[in-house]
């Protein structure tokens, strides 16, 4: 996609000048990393002996190719979504391929999207970004997706024949994991592997670093829950952090929680409040342990033991997706609905519209790149308490759980 206009107010003074003409240095493999997750235990590491090649493999699919080339084009990469009933069956087999997702629980969620006539909120907001991030700077912006079109590698393959050699790339997923960055790691290694074989162009693609606990990103979030405090009139006795749950195992070697609750304890502190993080959108077979508990167990258990007033923040969701709009505003206020006198609010998310703010924390993030500072002169006020997670991934991190192929 083109720039849809001059450079835009809204962009920082980071960024204010002329990105495709500032060059960067290479890529490096591994570096700023100032936080690490505790290290497995030998059990744990067993099954990785199982099938020692999976991360090895999936490390060889990620590497970035160094490049001293100007970054020329951004490119936003979202989850996706189904644009319309048709849509919503293929759409769960590509999320969950190989996952071991129960046939009812695929059939329970393709219930949530029909509910929304079959279309996925989180489509129109990536457009929604792309349109605004285009407006707000020099480069070219594109927009692709790692399960439903515009798939990543067609965008790849549109970005070569327009002339693009490197790029940046922000994933619309603020706290790391392997759902939230390895995979998408991978979908863009597989489609510059199929580009190849095309013997296609293909641009360098680098991803931008996780940003949840981003100072720019917290005050989003404090924002947001402020304005559902005030909506609900009332000092809350409770702030109700939710986030999508994993995998315990992939919990385990990623720094997904401990970064969510360093979030969820920013935001809290400002306003005063008690919380909690909680769970919910829990999937896969019922043997394998996620993390709990779920958001609406929660709630009812805390009102039985006297809670009456909370706001919840979705703060593990950039937008309004699926799991905002069914788990939180149909599910839990059903569930709520049946619990008197429990006053409650929902706090909204920045990337929905998306807010001035959040466009601006994508452009500072850019700005850290380009001035390839990330090494240690980034100011200390947008590094976030336990510093940034690492602008380039070390080879073996976020591994997920190992399972046999399928």
């Amino acid at each position: 996609m083109d720039p849809c206009g001059p450079a835009h107010p809204i962009v920082s003074a980071a960024v204010a000048v002329r990105l495709d003409r500032v060059r960067a240095p290479p890529v490096r493999q591994g570096r700023d990393v100032t936080t690490t997750a505790p290290g497995p235990t030998e059990q744990e590491r067993q099954p990785e002996r199982t099938y020692p090649d999976r991360t090895q493999a999936s490390d060889a699919l990620t590497r970035v190719p160094a490049s001293d080339a100007p970054y020329d084009a951004l490119l936003v990469l979202s989850f996706g979504g189904p644009e319309g009933q048709a849509d919503v069956i293929p759409f769960l087999a590509n999320v969950t391929r190989g996952r071991g997702i129960p046939p009812e629980r695929l059939e329970e969620v393709a219930g949530h999207y029909r509910h929304l006539g079959g279309v996925s909120p989180v489509n129109e907001h990536a457009r929604r970004l792309v349109t605004a991030l285009a407006a707000a700077q020099a480069l070219p912006v594109y927009g692709g997706n790692r399960n439903w079109a515009p798939y990543v590698t067609d965008t790849l393959r549109e970005m070569g024949a327009g002339g693009v050699r490197r790029a940046l790339c922000f994933v619309t997923s603020a706290f790391p994991s392997w759902s939230g960055c390895r995979q998408y790691r991978e979908d863009l290694g597989r489609a510059r592997a199929t580009l190849l074989a095309e013997g296609a162009p293909v641009p360098v693609v680098e991803k931008l670093r996780h940003f949840g606990t981003h100072p720019a990103f917290l005050g989003l979030v404090h924002a947001a829950t402020r304005a559902a405090v005030e909506r609900l009139g009332e000092h809350p006795e409770r702030l109700v952090f939710t986030a999508h749950s994993i995998p315990t195992s992939m919990a385990d070697t990623s720094l997904y929680e401990a970064r969510l609750r360093e979030a969820a304890a920013a935001v809290a502190a400002r306003l005063d409040v008690a919380w909690e993080l909680v769970w919910q959108s829990r999937s896969g077979p019922p043997s394998v342990p996620w993390l709990a508990p779920d958001v609406s167990d929660a709630v009812e258990d805390w009102y039985a033991g006297g809670l009456r007033s909370m706001v919840v923040v979705p703060l593990g969701f950039v937008s309004d997706h699926v799991e905002v709009v069914w788990d939180l505003d149909t599910e839990l206020a059903e569930r709520v609905a049946a619990l008197p006198g429990l006053r409650w609010e929902r706090a909204g998310t920045p990337g929905t519209d998306p807010d001035p703010g959040y466009v601006r924390l994508v452009l500072d993030l850019v700005g850290e790149r380009v001035r390839g500072d990330r090494a240690g002169a980034t100011p200390p006020g947008v590094r976030g308490a336990s510093g940034p997670t690492p602008d380039a991934c070390p080879l073996g991190c976020c591994p997920g759980s190992a399972r046999p192929a399928r």
